[in-house]
């Protein structure tokens, strides 16, 4: 065998230990237009950066935890939940199957779904790291269109009737873009005015964006190997732009025509750039990575027509390996560590100075909402809290999950929809 074939399959073993948060593997150049606030479309919610309104959330829990208003088992998978109105949508994995399904949001009773073959072997997943990280889904479907689009984790891509799970059009992206050896699908599809921007995988031939309604293809970029990490829209100088999570850098594209506007490095050991990119109000764009990627915060402007990246600061001292980053008022919080401890840090944004590390929780996904940030960490444990410029003030907390918890956590109104690898609940976080 080869050191290509090695580093090959190395490689998946680690997106498979690594991607499952992406969920993770997560603005809008706009939010999804003309969605009611009852909706959370896409990963990272309805400005794709994991904050968002809410009613009024309780200050503290009963001790037995917050109100549970349903649960029920679902199957293996890391696809964190969608919702518009009464309607939940999620993916899973069951044998060899991977399954989209519609659920109610008010019982969690499954209104449709669709399953379609994706077995694994034949990609040489099946390894000693499944047991560890499970075989997916990743990605987290989109409700835009009026439809429902899922990624599976070897490039089925299906546009489904977002009420009845009827499908509209699937598209099998290795074959049809000739991606040849590629990893695990993770990243999450983006909507951009009337395109579907997907990225292509693991693979070394960068991103598409097609037809919504037919699934036809609008553009492709120039290629270039892309990260598990989801792409993030921002808006500069009053230009659309897309940041595409590159293996080893961050990519700028034109969302209209794929355009590559920029490039900034962003290395790490593996190419797993994991988490997905934050902007900021103040035109901060961050990063970070694990496998010796550390963080780094970029402003971007437009000099003579181009956009020019320039870096603002960089540190070892956050890695954020596939949970998300948070920017809170001037601080930018995440779990920063690899495949040992990952303690919750918070850095100053100007900066990049630490400010303060809580070693009491795991590895975690962060939510801002109502003023405080919801804490779900990969043991199972949810929590709420304040954040301040000296620490954390944790107002309650609880073990409602079982390991591995790695699918970030979704609110809407007062109500967080969560799983881990054998569950699904609802829980009043008003009360």
């Amino acid at each position: 065998m080869t050191s290509d074939h090695v580093s090959t399959r190395h490689l998946r073993a680690c997106v498979r230990t690594s991607l499952a948060g992406v969920l993770v593997s997560l603005g809008a150049v706009s939010p999804v237009l003309g969605q009611p606030p009852d909706a959370w479309p896409q990963l990272g919610g309805p400005t794709r950066d994991f904050q968002v309104d809410s009613a009024p959330l309780a200050s503290s829990w009963p001790a037995d935890g917050p109100v549970t208003l349903w649960q029920r088992s679902l199957g293996e998978g890391y696809s964190s939940i969608v919702v518009d109105g009464d309607l939940l949508v999620t993916m899973y994995r069951e044998d060899d199957d991977e399954v989209i399904v519609g659920l109610d949001a008010g019982s969690g009773a499954t209104r449709w779904q669709h399953a379609y073959p994706a077995p694994l072997a034949h990609n040489g997943y099946v390894d000693v790291w499944l047991n560890a990280a499970g075989p997916g889904p990743y990605s987290t479907p989109l409700l835009a269109f009026g439809g429902v689009f899922a990624l599976g984790v070897d490039g089925a891509l299906h546009a489904l009737e977002a009420e009845t799970g009827a499908v509209r059009w699937s598209s099998n992206l290795v074959e049809r873009f000739e991606l040849g050896d590629y990893n695990a699908f993770a990243s999450s599809p983006l909507p951009f005015e009337d395109t579907l921007i997907v990225p292509l995988g693991g693979s070394t031939q960068g991103v598409v964006a097609l037809n919504p309604t037919t699934g036809a293809l609008v553009w492709r970029s120039d290629a270039f190997p892309v990260a598990p990490g989801s792409p993030v829209p921002i808006t500069v100088d009053g230009r659309d732009q897309v940041v595409v999570v590159g293996q080893q850098e961050l990519v700028g594209l034109d969302p209209r025509d794929g355009r590559v506007l920029w490039r900034h490095p962003h290395e790490n050991e593996l190419g797993l750039n994991v988490s997905m990119p934050v902007w900021g109000q103040d035109g901060g764009l961050f990063m970070s990575s694990a496998y010796g990627g550390g963080s780094r915060m970029l402003t971007l402007s437009l000099v003579d027509g181009r956009t020019t990246p320039e870096e603002m600061w960089s540190t070892n001292r956050m890695r954020v390996h596939f949970s998300n980053a948070l920017r809170v008022d001037g601080l930018v919080l995440g779990s920063s560590g690899d495949f040992g401890p990952a303690f919750l840090t918070a850095l100053d944004a100007s900066t990049g100075e630490e400010r303060w590390r809580d070693r009491s929780f795991a590895r975690a996904h962060l939510l801002y909402a109502d003023g405080k940030v919801i804490i779900a960490d990969e043991d199972g444990e949810l929590a709420l809290a304040s954040v301040t410029e000296a620490g954390l003030d944790v107002h309650a907390r609880h073990e409602i999950l079982t390991a591995n918890a790695w699918t970030p956590p979704t609110l809407v109104g007062r109500t967080l929809y969560i799983r881990d690898r054998k569950d699904i609940l609802a829980l009043d976080l008003g009360r």
